[in-house]
């Protein structure tokens, strides 16, 4: 990351290369005391809270970010860039406005810091004005309600947990379970699908997925109509902690300007709230559950509530959530599920059975499966193929013990029949294809509800259940 962030006296229309040590400015105060990201400061009156301040270090200008007033003249920030080298009597000078980035239509094509600075090594793009990352949400009277079906191309997904067109997904998993590749061919899918933007947040990222992730998209010329905001992992935790909100600031700006769909992307959620675990511990604060951060249910609600559709555009959230030792019970993860419209829970079972997208079909659910909303052949064919595979989920232990021979015919033909969509349900991705060896499909929601029905109805009983894995719309 460059160690230069343009630093501006005001948040709209300044110039973006003002530095603290052009600007006419005096110092509001000294450092005090510095405990890793944590910097102390005597300061000569009290900045508001979340406003950006400048430490003019020699090898630049250090930000900080006001977090608490501890007395009348003295308060916490927290380092966004390294504090080596600070010390202590250090003058600290007020940048004038709260932490924003630069926004213009070039942003789109680009790989961008926190900052709003390139990571791409092309040169800056100019900027038309700048916009608080912590802003406030729209107004109630301005949103829209999110009631219309996303179809994404993917069985198993537009079957049994419709994504909401203007609405917030979590794709919820352990380590290893598929959630990166199903978010990366979700941004696939629409981008083919539809003709919006996208905005990806790279929460705590390893830069090799961020380089990844770049030439692949460069490669299937997605990348004019996207913009990529990082935030690596070895960064301080104030970084990966407003990365996510630079990024909605982004999707924000081109929703209301550009007056289009936006697909704003988050990988990882869990990350934006570790990061608030540790700048939690670092001012001091006493946990709560589990160790967490008492301020959670805040933090993760100053995110998710600006994510909404307004009359002029709107933003689609698909969030990757990792879950500790696959506890879905964990305090982090019930925070963010509380604030979304759909839940894809992705399973270590299903992916040891080599079932992918490893997508649990009875723990996900979507506020779409109405039948109102869906129409009545999509409910009906979503719920019998779940009632079957719930079936098939309760004799497992009996098929294990006893054999398949001693269920009754009933049974025995609602678990071939359950096996069979369970393997339709798989599907090869485009976005791995050089490394499986097979070409990515998506099938239309018409061919999906038809197979489906095939399945239900005993067509398809003659097929083995080899043939019908790993692939896209059944011979009609």
């Amino acid at each position: 990351m460059p160690d230069q962030a343009p630093i501006t006296p005001t948040a709209t229309g300044a110039d973006p290369g003002v530095t603290p040590a052009a600007a006419p400015t005096m110092p509001i105060g000294v450092v005090d005391a510095v405990h890793g990201p944590v910097i102390n400061i005597s300061t000569q009156y009290l900045p508001p809270i979340n406003q950006a301040l400048v430490v003019a270090d020699h090898d630049g200008p250090v930000l900080l970010e006001v977090y608490q007033h501890l007395n009348p003249q003295r308060i916490s920030a927290i380092a966004l860039h390294g504090t080596a080298g600070i010390w202590r009597g250090m003058p600290v000078y007020d940048s004038g406005a709260p932490l924003h980035v630069p926004v213009a239509p070039d942003c789109l094509g680009r790989m961008l810091n926190m900052f709003g600075e390139p990571l791409d090594l092309l040169e800056p793009f100019s900027p038309k004005g700048y916009r608080n990352i912590l802003a406030q949400p729209p107004a109630l009277s301005d949103t829209v309600p999110a009631s219309t079906v996303l179809a994404t191309g993917i069985k198993v997904i537009d079957l049994l947990c419709p994504f909401v067109r203007g609405g917030k997904t979590g794709l919820f998993g352990g380590a290893g379970v598929g959630k990166t590749v199903l978010m990366m061919e979700f941004m696939h899918a629409v981008s083919s699908l539809y003709q919006g933007v996208s905005v990806f947040a790279g929460v705590g990222e390893r830069m090799r997925e961020g380089h990844e992730l770049w030439h692949e998209m460069r490669d299937s010329d997605v990348l004019p109509r996207a913009l990529l905001v990082f935030g690596q992992m070895d960064e301080s935790p104030g970084v990966r902690f407003h990365v996510g909100f630079s990024a909605l600031t982004y999707a924000e700006y081109l929703r209301d300007t550009m007056k289009t769909e936006v697909l704003f992307l988050m990988d990882n959620m869990f990350r934006f709230v570790q990061a608030g675990s540790e700048i939690s511990g670092l001012l001091g604060r006493m946990p709560a559950t589990v160790g967490y951060q008492p301020t959670l249910a805040t933090e993760v609600a100053a995110l998710e509530e600006r994510i909404l559709s307004t009359r002029t555009g709107s933003i689609t959230s698909v969030q990757a959530v990792y879950v500790p030792a696959d506890d879905m019970s964990d305090p982090a993860v019930s925070a963010i599920m509380n604030h979304l419209d759909t839940k894809v829970i992705l399973s270590r079972q299903q992916a040891a059975k080599g079932i992918y997208p490893s997508v649990d079909p009875l723990q996900s659910a979507s506020r779409m499966m109405d039948r109102h909303i869906l129409g009545d052949r999509h409910y009906a064919v979503a719920m019998a193929v779940r009632e079957h595979l719930a079936r098939f989920r309760e004799l497992e232990d009996i098929i294990t013990i006893l054999g398949i021979e001693e269920l009754s015919n009933a049974d025995r033909k609602v678990v071939e029949r359950a096996r069979r969509l369970q393997r339709y349900l798989t599907q090869p991705f485009a976005v791995v294809a050089d490394h499986t060896g097979i070409a990515g499909v998506s099938v239309p929601l018409d061919d999906l509800l038809a197979d489906c029905e095939g399945f239900l109805d005993g067509r398809f009983d003659i097929l083995s259940e080899s043939d019908c894995y790993m692939r896209g719309s059944m011979p009609r």
